[in-house]
């Protein structure tokens, strides 16, 4: 089964390499695109940029999801499924173009947390139980 990752920070990593290790085939990896950081604003890549450069998969950093040379791209992957870790809001036809469908695993309890940042949001609120939901 070909499979394509979607994920940017530190969080999806541990979900990528969980794949890799299994032998997975990954055909591609979306992620944000490299961004000024820091003090410096020196460009920064994403950790799961930089995790997917050491292991040689092939990476994609839309700025539009929308983008049609993006969607051409990502058809020509041919990918039988989709997981997504701590990603941005996908349009429907990105997450409706794998034959198998789009898993996608969020950090929190849904529906608590939606949207960016639900760690921080757990701590911050002060929640004494968080976890993660997948949903198809």
């Amino acid at each position: 089964m070909k499979i394509v990752f979607m994920g940017t920070p530190q969080f999806a990593v541990a979900s990528l390499n969980e794949l890799i290790q299994a032998g997975v085939d990954i055909v591609g990896v979306v992620t944000a695109p490299d961004k000024p950081a820091g003090r410096g604003q020196k460009i920064a890549q994403s950790a799961v940029k930089q995790y997917a450069v050491e292991h040689s998969l092939r990476v994609l950093q839309p700025t539009n999801l929308k983008d049609p040379d993006f969607l051409k791209e990502l058809k020509s992957l041919n990918a039988d499924l989709q997981v997504i870790v701590a990603f941005r809001m996908l349009p429907e036809e990105v997450w409706n173009m794998p034959a198998k469908g789009t898993i996608n695993l969020h950090a929190s309890l849904l529906p608590n947390y939606r949207g960016a940042a639900p760690l921080n949001w757990a701590i911050i609120n002060g929640e004494h139980e968080s976890g993660v939901t997948t949903f198809f």
